[in-house]
């Protein structure tokens, strides 16, 4: 497995806005760090568990249809190569406040099986960055572990920002700079994946 190539994949897309960052932001700026905790924790884990989850789950189908983990592979770098874009070329706006009480652990693990993105990335990571073998449950442990490790300070990154770096957020230009430098940060993630269904289709 490449593991710089997940750990940069999974960092520069963690850190990057969506769904759950927006809203753990958002509960750092109405509730605070400390009250958002259960919010933070509920992402953090409910996300590894799902990206494990939708691993094994599909874990069948690759040993059966061989052919479907490279059309997979070659969608899922295609789609998270337009990700990046949409990520560099998003236009830039302030974050609302919300209101009402903070998620709770079960309520933010629950949320990860209507994000769209915990769904991009969860499927996107397994069938971009595994290989079919006899360690491929591993593989996809390893992945998941991977998100928590590494995405959780990420997670932590944008309620900490809710918290106390406000107005240096709501600043267009340190955003679009941020957006563009994730977005580059996941494009280089998908070099080694580039480089491997090169070879096999080309080569």
């Amino acid at each position: 497995m490449e593991y710089l190539a997940i750990i940069v994949f999974v960092i520069s897309t963690c850190v990057t806005p969506g769904p759950n960052n927006t809203l753990i932001m958002a509960s750092g700026l109405n509730y605070g760090v400390r009250r958002s905790l259960d919010h933070f924790f509920g992402i953090c884990i409910g996300f590894s568990a799902m990206v494990f989850a939708v691993g094994l789950g599909i874990a069948g189908l690759f040993d059966q249809y061989p052919v479907l983990h490279l059309f997979l592979k070659i969608a899922g770098a295609a789609y998270l190569s337009y990700l990046a874009w949409r990520i560099a070329s998003a236009p830039v706006s302030e974050f609302n406040e919300t209101r009402g009480k903070p998620f709770t652990f079960l309520q933010a693990a629950a949320f990860q099986w209507v994000n769209p993105k915990a769904w991009v990335l969860a499927v996107g990571a397994t069938v971009t960055y595994t290989v079919i073998s006899d360690t491929y449950v591993i593989q996809v442990f390893i992945i998941a572990l991977m998100f928590l490790i590494f995405g959780s300070p990420c997670t932590m990154l944008w309620l900490w920002f809710g918290a106390s770096l406000k107005t240096i957020l709501q600043k267009p230009s340190y955003v679009r700079i941020f957006n563009i430098s994730m977005a580059t940060l996941l494009m280089g993630s998908l070099f080694p994946v580039f480089l491997e269904l090169y070879e096999q289709l080309v080569v």
